[in-house]
């Protein structure tokens, strides 16, 4: 389609979308391992909350809480997929991929709350020790630690190419590194009668996992503003637009998340030796779609510098 000033766009997307974009349904493999973990989870709530209150261990208490803060975040996540796959419509023209980094964005804060929860109880519990059953809390935790290692091991394939099943599996990988603190503090107790250990135990857990999640809340938060997916450099995606044959020069790149999966880019090319044709488009759509994994690529092509500001 040719500019009013001699400049031409092309959405180059449109040419290898049914072959190379991005695999759209991606997020439904992993329906299954949220029914899972979903059920699993719910089921160990009902059981820690029974025993946590029976043995009055606020680890025990506070691992259950950090349990059903999991089943909402599992919950949020598998919603965002299944949202994920409506269709386009003429007010969300990309359709509702974009929930999938708002429900990685919540989950990661979630996850914040929970522990911050977990730290206050421990604190008040440092200044009133309580008597703890401590091989009740031990057998129940260890429970936990297959429960919330089962349920991360089926989200651990996919934690590299989606945020959004990168932000259940730290769910369920930080509560089972809580659940095998807690053993360790109820066989401390039971050796020692040290009873103040399971509150600073809880607390010295929530700050380990506060420490790991902070990444993810970065990610997410940045990927909800539309910055550059992380993986993704600028600099580099733009040197390589600009030494595609007959550019002169990039200009105007933008590259933003579409979802937890799909990345967009528009960028301005100057080629003063005259449009390049549908091929060279085609080419560098295939370019950016395999060496960066941006599958969404609209390309505006300048005969004249400055000339499609």
């Amino acid at each position: 389609m040719s500019g009013p000033h001699g400049g031409a766009h092309h959405d180059a997307h449109g040419h290898d979308h049914d072959h190379h974009g991005h695999d759209h349904s991606a997020p439904a493999d992993f329906s299954a391992a949220f029914a899972i973990g979903i059920v699993l989870n719910l089921g160990f709530v009902a059981v820690e909350v029974g025993y946590g209150v029976l043995s009055n261990s606020v680890a025990l208490l506070a691992d259950a809480g950090h349990n059903l803060s999991d089943v909402a975040a599992l919950a949020t996540a598998w919603g965002a997929t299944l949202l994920a796959k409506r269709a386009a419509s003429p007010r969300f023209t990309y359709g509702l991929r974009g929930s999938s980094i708002l429900a990685a964005l919540f989950n990661a804060m979630l996850l914040l709350v929970a522990l911050g929860a977990i730290a206050w109880e421990a604190i008040r519990r440092l200044s009133d020790p309580q008597p703890v059953a401590s091989t009740t809390v031990m057998i129940v935790a260890a429970a936990g630690i297959a429960v919330n290692g089962v349920t991360a091991w089926l989200f651990a394939r996919g934690r590299r190419g989606d945020i959004n099943v990168r932000a259940a599996f730290a769910h369920m990988l930080s509560d089972a590194v809580v659940s095998a603190g807690v053993v360790v503090a109820g066989f401390v107790i039971l050796r020692t009668g040290w009873t103040w250990l399971d509150p600073v135990v809880s607390l010295v857990i929530a700050a380990v996992i506060v420490a790991g999640t902070w990444g993810l809340l970065r990610d997410s938060l940045a990927m909800a503003l539309q910055g550059v997916p992380p993986g993704v450099e600028l600099d580099a995606v733009h040197a390589r637009l600009a030494a595609l044959p007959g550019v002169a020069g990039a200009h105007h790149v933008h590259i933003w998340p579409v979802s937890t999966t799909e990345t967009a880019l528009t960028a301005h090319l100057l080629c003063p030796g005259g449009h390049p044709g549908d091929g060279f488009l085609s080419d560098a759509s295939h370019m950016l779609k395999h060496e960066f994994g941006i599958g969404h690529a609209t390309l505006q092509i300048e005969l004249v510098a400055g000339s499609c500001a």
